[in-house]
């Protein structure tokens, strides 16, 4: 009952966002913790910063400091807006995964951003959440390329580990973009404080440019 009431709650919060009514102070964005020994609080200033970088650039206001929620809680449904992030191993309970599924089908949005090392697991755990769907990646012309700022060329590449291009993946449901994966990128290290590190100004910039461009167009895209 509880996470039933939680959903329709969930369900009518995200038709103001579907209006574009998403300047209130007590949205806050989230960070995802989930079970397998996966290290789900990496970068740990990038969420504020990232909420820092959108109130000032795209006048929204969200609270400074984000929220951290497990997979399979109720709570799950008050966040439009949750990030996951890590280096190793994930895991999704069968309640998980239907909770984050019906989280993603009500409305919600999931960027998932590879820490590096977080792919062999994450694939397998959101093939779980939804075994009928693929991700597939999205065209450099994607609108969540030209929200706040144009990225012809796709995502750029924060950290180089190989040399491997930069891949924005996405899962659709009936059409919408429900969950984002940003891989071979760090977009989530560009985000983090500044010494933390060392990147040059113009690559942090790019980073959050492009992470104002991903909250931008999960909470009322710009077409």
């Amino acid at each position: 009952m509880r996470a039933k009431h939680h959903f329709l709650t969930f369900i009518i919060f995200a038709a103001f966002l579907l209006n574009g009514v998403y300047a209130q102070s007590d949205f806050q964005l989230a960070l995802l913790k989930y079970q397998g020994g996966g290290d789900w609080y990496a970068n740990p200033t990038s969420l504020t910063n990232l909420a820092r970088y959108c109130n000032e650039q795209l006048d929204m206001e969200l609270k400074p400091n984000y929220a951290t929620v497990e997979v399979g809680s109720a709570d799950l449904f008050n966040y439009p807006f949750v990030h996951m992030t890590g280096h190793g191993n994930v895991v999704f309970s069968s309640n998980d995964a239907e909770n984050l599924r019906m989280y993603l089908i009500g409305g919600g949005f999931l960027h998932i951003d590879d820490n590096y090392g977080m792919d062999p697991f994450i694939r397998p755990a959101m093939k779980s959440v939804f075994p009928e769907s693929e991700f597939v990646e999205l065209p450099h012309d994607h609108p969540i390329y030209k929200q706040f700022e144009l990225f012809t060329s796709g995502l750029p590449k924060i950290h180089v580990h190989d040399e491997s291009p930069p891949q924005a993946l996405g899962l659709f449901f009936e059409g919408r973009l429900i969950c984002l994966y940003t891989y071979e990128c760090d977009l989530g290290d560009g985000w983090e404080d500044p010494e933390v590190h060392n990147d040059p100004p113009e690559v942090r910039k790019q980073a959050l440019d492009m992470g104002a461009n991903i909250v931008q167009y999960a909470f009322g895209a710009v077409e």
